[in-house]
């Protein structure tokens, strides 16, 4: 029995003896002292008159007892009916605080750790375990972990077990959030997955991702599911760390966009978001996952803070995960300064945080600010900090809170303000109204994975899609080609990132079934296939049967990739120090080339690929980041043209590891260039920056081509002359002077000419897709906010400081094709 449970007992077994005390001398003052003995004992008398009532007080108390050591609390009391927390009318607050006073400090605790299904439900063979069930809700009743490959029956059966058990076994009926994973999908089997974070960051496509998250928040509902691990806010500006494939963008504007409308879109189905990594997380030290990060106050709030700000203040997300990094020498799972002062004083943050899975357990391995064991400082860390929440995954040190409010090393309103921050999500959410939100299940198959989620898998997933080059106008493909797929990404698995359940890789459309299925009957005719080499080898003896593949057809589809999964080259703990394809790949590609067939590359992959050798070829080359489960589809739909690529790098392509990092918004004085190269005769022509070299990228920020081609003109502001808290409208005519209709990502970036601080040299600040019929121009108009382009000054003050702005408008950060200026008062 932990200390948690032994206190509670304790406090029971001491309120039953209080209570058969004050029956007693409440029977002795109503006989009076005559019946009672100078030692204090009763007369036999009495004694027999009052037996039967303490005996059935004795059992009541017994029983109460009993029910405290099989749960945290006891039968729910008829009389909490009309208590203010029960009560939907009444304000957040008022419940919050009523609530919050009926507590114990036991039950408090256990709000406050994380439970999970597979302490009643075995993942396995499906049986049930009633102890293990009562043993979680003793001290982890706050929210239980359901992400497990089991089927949806045993799930959302599970999940009203646990609700039941809460609302119907425990004194105060409060029930649990219901957690798994989201970023890409509802993390169990056969929902619907749709393509990566930095995948659909690249579709510069608000509306789709709102639906996305609006049908992920359905899916999980459906089930029970009140809460996922998604979106995250981090930056891909580290691209050798593993989990680029998670984040959104480089770029905070867009990430906060992606993130904004994830929110959005989940919350509307009443499902809790958890925006993390908060924050600066994902760009650690030599790119290795949950090292140190370095940087200061300034770096931090003008470039890692603002994603967040927008998905957590402004889309108003019920909760929060916090990182497993140091910034600056501060562990995350302990920084008052970011988890206090600035998400709750500045921001005005009111709801709760919560550590990723172990993470505390780190403040004693590998940061070593607690011995290892020290279970009462890792929480006196953490908790005061503001981690309100301590998920599993390690050593549950919050168990020790009791114990430290009854020693008075912690403070009882330390432990309520957690509390309160996780009650009043509760309510905001609905929690206690409709604490099991599943639907009944013969409607299951009518809200996940229906023929319109795949559809919208399939349409988020092709505008996500960048078109990197096109040289000779091989692409699109016609339908009567032949056409040889070639690689061993191109059949046989899909290739989603991590997040999805196992073996959901045998499940989806791939590259080779897309593009028969586009052609149709005549397929099997006119499409081969070869796989050319394993993903993970370096043998080339598959390498002939590929090229006569390729030799035979009158074009080659090559598609090759970074892969998460089995001897993995990406992923959650799997960096990397080069971005280039590994094993025979790269000579594969090389091989299928060489044979003169006109070919098309396909990257598959969570981050950018340095194949640079493939800009001195005639090859097409196509991006398509881990797509979705109707990937092999949008990725046809693209390139025989059924749709236009309209997709945009979310992040920039180094020319190598070695040139990284490869962010479009350095500060001003980076990005220093005098390249040197490898000459096409095989001489060296040596640079300075780089000797073999160069700081530029293969391919920028926002870069993406089309099937047609795009002009801008009459760049124009709606106002020249502004104050800190105005606002204005750039407005810029796009005309698609092609043959055939596009969509095209215009984008806004503004630069500060003059400025007290080096900022960046440019910043994002807005965009619109638009679609443009063939011929036609647009008036495309785009929004900013003054106050969104000011700067932290030497006092670390944010102001927006007086002359002169630049608004460029283009087509990528490397593209821009017009421009104006206004002023600041």
């Amino acid at each position: 029995m932990n200390r948690g449970q032994g206190g509670f007992y304790h406090d029971s077994l001491s309120s039953g003896t209080l209570l058969l005390g004050v029956m007693l001398a409440s029977y002795v003052a109503e006989a009076g002292s005559p019946q009672v003995n100078r030692d204090g004992s009763l007369t036999m008398l009495r004694v027999r008159m009052l037996l039967p009532t303490l005996v059935g007080a004795f059992l009541t108390v017994l029983s109460g007892i009993v029910h405290a050591q099989a749960s945290y609390g006891v039968t729910p009391n008829s009389s909490l009916a009309g208590a203010i927390y029960k009560d939907a009318s009444q304000p957040v607050e008022s419940r919050v605080s009523d609530l919050l006073a009926r507590m114990t400090t036991e039950e408090k605790m256990a709000q406050l750790m994380q439970g999970d299904i597979s302490n009643w439900l075995n993942t396995t063979d499906g049986s049930f375990n009633q102890s293990g069930l009562v043993a979680n809700m003793q001290t982890k009743a706050g929210m239980f972990y359901v992400g497990y490959p089991i089927s949806w029956e045993w799930l959302a059966k599970n999940i009203k077990i646990g609700q039941d058990y809460l609302l119907n076994n425990t004194r105060l009926g409060i029930p649990a959030f219901v957690q798994t994973e989201g970023i890409h999908g509802f993390l169990i089997g056969n929902a619907t997955i749709f393509n990566s974070p930095i995948a659909y960051g690249c579709s510069f496509n608000r509306q789709l991702i709102q639906q996305m998250a609006e049908q992920i928040g359905i899916e999980a509902a459906a089930l029970g599911v009140s809460q996922l691990f998604a979106p995250l806010a981090d930056l891909a500006r580290e691209l050798r760390y593993g989990r680029v494939e998670e984040t959104n963008s480089e770029d905070p504007y867009l990430a906060g966009e992606v993130a904004y409308h994830y929110v959005q879109g989940l919350q509307s189905r009443n499902v809790s978001a958890t925006v993390k990594h908060f924050a600066a997380y994902s760009n650690p030290e030599q790119g290795l996952n949950t090292g140190p990060v370095h940087g200061g106050d300034r770096e931090r709030r003008t470039t890692w803070l603002p994603p967040f700000k927008r998905a957590i203040i402004d889309a108003g997300a019920y909760s929060i995960m916090s990182a497993y990094h140091s910034y600056d020498g501060i562990p995350a799972i302990a920084d008052y300064e970011i988890l206090t002062e600035i998400l709750r004083d500045e921001w005005g943050y009111k709801y709760w945080v919560t550590s990723d899975a172990g993470a505390t357990d780190r403040l004693s391995n590998p940061f070593e600010v607690c011995a290892v064991g020290d279970m009462e400082c890792i929480t006196l860390n953490a908790l005061p900090a503001g981690s309100d929440v301590e998920m599993g995954g390690g050593s549950f040190n919050f168990r020790t809170i009791p114990a430290l409010v009854t020693s008075g090393q912690l403070n009882i309103s330390t432990v309520n303000t957690a509390v309160s921050r996780l009650l009043r999500a509760k309510f905001a959410l609905g929690l206690f109204e409709n604490p099991y939100p599943a639907a009944p299940q013969n409607q299951w198959s009518r809200l996940i994975n229906t023929p319109a989620a795949k559809q919208l898998a399939r349409d988020l997933d092709k505008e996500s899609i960048v078109l990197l080059q096109n040289p000779d106008k091989t692409l699109p493909l016609a339908k009567d080609q032949k056409i040889a797929v070639i690689g061993p990404m191109a059949h046989g698995f899909m290739n989603y990132g991590d997040y999805v359940v196992y073996r959901s890789q045998y499940r989806g459309v791939t590259p080779l079934d897309g593009i028969r299925a586009t052609v149709g009957p005549s397929a099997n005719a006119t499409i081969t296939y070869a796989q050319g080499c394993e993903r993970w080898s370096n043998d080339q003896s598959g390498f002939p049967a590929a090229i006569a593949a390729a030799k035979a057809a009158d074009v080659a589809v090559v598609v090759q990739e970074l892969w998460e999964g089995l001897n993995a080259t990406t992923g959650e703990h799997v960096d990397l120090s080069s971005l280039n394809l590994v094993g025979a790949q790269s000579a594969l590609v090389q091989a299928i080339i060489d044979t003169d067939t006109p070919t098309v590359v396909v990257f598959s992959s969570g981050k950018p690929v340095t194949e640079t050798w493939i800009s001195n070829t005639t090859a097409s080359l196509v991006q398509q980041f881990y797509p979705s489960e109707q990937g092999g589809n949008a990725l046809a739909d693209v390139l025989f043209g059924d749709y236009n690529p309209s997709g945009k790098l979310a992040v920039s392509f180094p020319h190598d590891a070695g040139t990284l990092p490869i962010f479009y918004d350095y500060l001003n004085s980076g990005r220093v260039t005098s390249p040197g190269f490898v000459g096409a005769d095989g001489n060296l022509y040596f640079g300075h920056q780089y000797v073999l070299n160069t700081p530029q990228p293969w391919f920028p920020f926002g870069y993406g081509l089309s099937y047609t081609t795009f002009d801008y003109s009459n760049v124009t502001l709606s106002a020249t002359n502004v104050t800190a808290s105005s606002s204005l409208t750039a407005t810029v005519s796009v005309t698609n002077n092609g043959t055939v209709d596009g969509t095209e990502v215009v984008q806004m970036y503004v630069k500060d000419m003059i400025s007290s601080v080096v900022v960046p040299n440019m910043q994002l600040k807005g965009f619109e897709k638009v679609f443009v019929p063939a011929g036609q121009t647009k008036s495309v108009s785009i929004g900013l906010n003054v106050s969104d382009v000011g700067l932290w000054n030497r006092e670390m003050k944010y102001v927006v400081e007086p002359g002169e702005f630049v608004v460029f408008v283009g087509a990528s950060s490397a593209d821009l094709r017009g421009n104006a200026s206004f002023f600041v008062a």
